[in-house]
Order: C-alpha cells, then structure tokens, then sequence
C-alpha cells in the first residue's frame, strides 16, 4: 500500500503542470497598435509638439502622424517621438503652415503676448494697405501671386531637379511636389513668403526623388 503514494504524487504534479502555460494568453496586434499608440500620444503630450493638433493611428505597427505644426523641424521631431519598439514605420503625413500655434515650451508672459498682438495688428494693417497693388504698381491677383513664387524658385541651388506646383486661394498659396533636402523644403517655403500679397504659406511638399 506504501508504494503507491509516489504514483499519486506524480500524477498531481503532471495535472498542475499545463496550468500555467494556459494563463499565458498572446497578445492581439489590435491590442498592441493600442498601446503604441498610447504611448506615442504620451511623448508627443510630454513634448513641446503638445499645442499642435497631432493625431496618431497606429494599424499592423505602423503609426500615421497627421496634422499640422509650424516647422520643417516639428515634423522630423514627431517622427523621432513616433519611432520606438514595436513601429515598423512612421508614416509622417503632417502638414508644416506656419501658422500654426507655436510649439513654445512654459507660459508667455501677458505683457509679452500683449505686445505680440499690437505687432501682429499693426502688421495685418500693412498687409491691406499692400493687397491693391504691388510695388511695381502691378494689381496683386492669385495668379499673379503664383507666377512671382514660380519665378522665386528659378536659379535657386537647393531647389535644382526639384518638382514644386503652387496653387493660389484667397492669398493663400499651397506647395505641393517634391524636393531634394530637407533645406530645398525649407528655402522654398521661404521664397514663398517673402511674396507680396502672401497671407499664408501651406507645406505640403515631400523630400525625395524628383518624380
């Protein structure tokens, strides 16, 4: 009767083994885009890209940034917020206008923002006075607004083999193609602006291989 108590215990041994491998359940790639996309929306929310309107969706491991920040510079740090274990790739799809919400670190002072807004008025007057008519005497129009940014771009080193199209609304002027360098980009937002009439300057230009 004795030499049948190991045999018990082995059984009982054998039986509790399976137990901890069921409770091991995997996780879901749904379950876990979930969570790099909460932990992407949290560096983004910590950093100073918190003021833009950043939207990230997270599908199969690849995080889609989109939105809109005021720099060329904004959008390369999202990028590097986006890229952790776990992301495959960042789809990077935000818009740099530069108008968009500074993403200032800390709280502006009220004097300063106070002085920042008579500047800003006392600009917005100067650009009425200048919607009429252009130096030259020349009537300001949309299609007159494109033609002199198409001619800003002509003869610049950073845009040579670039492929930029300008569209023009209410002053409004939308950069679409392609450049070759983070700098062409950055150049031909600024030829842009420095347009008589140009309220607003809209980036939607990619950087690579002319196509």
């Amino acid at each position: 009767m004795r030499a049948a108590f190991p045999s018990v215990f082995v059984v009982a041994a054998l039986m509790a083994v399976p137990a901890p491998v069921r409770a091991a359940v995997p996780q879901t790639q749904a379950s876990a885009d979930h969570n790099l996309d909460e932990r992407i929306e949290k560096r983004l929310s910590a950093s100073t890209l918190k003021k833009y309107n950043v939207k990230v969706s997270v599908t199969n491991g690849i995080a889609t940034l989109t939105g809109t920040v005021a720099t060329e510079a904004d959008r390369l740090k999202a990028t590097q917020l986006a890229t952790m274990p776990g992301i495959s790739r960042v789809d990077n799809q935000l818009i740099v206008d530069l108008n968009a919400p500074a993403g200032t670190s800390g709280v502006k002072s009220t004097a300063k923002e106070g002085a920042e807004k008579t500047k800003e008025g006392a600009e917005k007057a100067v650009d009425k006075t200048k919607e009429g008519l252009s130096k030259t005497g020349e009537v300001i129009t949309d299609s007159w607004i494109t033609t002199r940014v198409h001619s800003k771009f002509v003869g610049e080193d950073l845009l040579k083999d670039s492929n930029i199209s300008v569209d023009t609304k209410d002053h409004v002027v939308t950069l679409k193609g392609t450049v070759m360098s983070a700098a062409g980009r950055a150049r031909a937002v600024e030829q842009a602006k420095d347009v008589e009439g140009v309220h607003r300057v809209i980036d939607q230009l990619t950087i690579g291989p002319k196509k």
